[in-house]
């Protein structure tokens, strides 16, 4: 049962991590798409690459993952309860790709974890959940609606006096540097989740120690899923993203994917803290929006989105604790 129950998990954490790719996927290359700097199937094909090599530049975020957000339960209880936090994140990965909605996957999963940790009846490490979660997702946004509006700001300055044809042509290319990198923070900080819950099953099941570091097959698997997951593409999302917020310019898109990138690698390297790449681009966009006139940017539909962002740890933290409930009543 042990082991049945560990592949179960492990498999259920891969498939996780493909809705991850595929619902966040609009995350790095919607305004590259939108801007026309890149074709839809090459800005995936790029991003799949991109996510793949950005899973293997850290190990932070795994651990806070795996460490700072609940207890590590034990024994096939401690197992179900990982794998009711993870059926969580996909239902609401799954709803909110629906209806096109960019919703965060990272907060399904954490909203999943603490939902599932408490109807196993193990402890939440509440200071962690608020310090690497709960606050970052709140500064978070905010950071990207102001860094992406300075951004943007900077650079209609800068080339206030270039010809716009060209002066877009350029933004044009340079983009394709942009949106690379923006895919490949996305790996850094998204495939590391995923690494940080198979960690905590294999934990469980005594199959390495707890301080061991992240097998490598662990970190091929998670990030091999998200690529895929990135290259099936979530093109519900990426319309929302590139269009319905704003049209952008290949300026604007520069700017936005820049900033929104910068802050991930940041957020990664100096607090190991697992923000959301979905929050930090979306606000981005509306900031870099907002330099052409506020009203240029459709807050209507950011209301819906940030509505989106406050119910999506509660909603994935409920479908978590009846997972749990039903798995509990079916194997114990």
């Amino acid at each position: 049962m042990d082991t049945f129950a560990l592949v179960v998990t492990i498999g259920v954490a891969l498939g996780f991590t493909y809705t991850n790719g595929f619902h966040d996927s609009a995350n790095a290359i919607a305004t590259s798409v939108s801007t026309r700097a890149l074709t839809p199937r090459a800005a995936l094909a790029m991003a799949a690459v991109m996510n793949l090599a950005g899973a293997f530049l850290g190990s932070g975020v795994a651990k806070t993952v795996s460490k700072g957000l609940i207890e590590t339960p034990h024994g096939n209880r401690g197992m179900w309860i990982l794998f009711a936090a993870l059926v969580g994140a996909i239902v609401w990965n799954l709803i909110t790709w629906y209806f096109g909605l960019p919703s965060s996957s990272s907060h399904a999963l954490f909203g999943g974890m603490v939902g599932a940790a408490l109807a196993g009846g193990i402890g939440v490490l509440w200071d962690g959940v608020v310090d690497k979660v709960v606050i970052p997702m709140f500064v978070s946004p905010v950071v990207g609606l102001v860094a992406g509006y300075l951004v943007m700001v900077v650079i209609l300055w800068i080339f206030r006096r270039a010809n716009p044809h060209k002066a877009k042509r350029g933004f044009r290319i340079a983009q394709t540097v942009s949106a690379a990198a923006m895919a490949l923070g996305h790996g850094l900080q998204d495939a590391q989740k995923t690494m940080g819950i198979v960690v905590m099953a294999l934990v469980i099941a005594d199959v390495q120690a707890a301080d061991a570091a992240i097998p490598i097959w662990v970190k091929v698997a998670c990030a091999v899923m998200l690529s895929l997951g990135t290259y099936a593409g979530g093109w519900r999302i990426m319309r929302t993203l590139g269009r319905k917020i704003i049209e952008l310019d290949p300026p604007q898109g520069f700017a936005a994917e820049t900033t929104g990138a910068s802050i991930m690698f940041g957020s990664a390297f100096l607090f190991h803290a697992p923000i959301s790449t979905t929050h930090v681009i979306t606000s981005a966009i509306m900031g870099v929006g907002a330099t052409k006139r506020v009203n240029a940017v459709r807050w209507g539909v950011a209301k819906n989105i940030i509505l989106g962002w406050f119910i999506t740890m509660p909603a994935a933290a409920l479908v978590a604790a009846v997972s749990f409930w039903i798995v509990n009543l079916a194997f114990v």
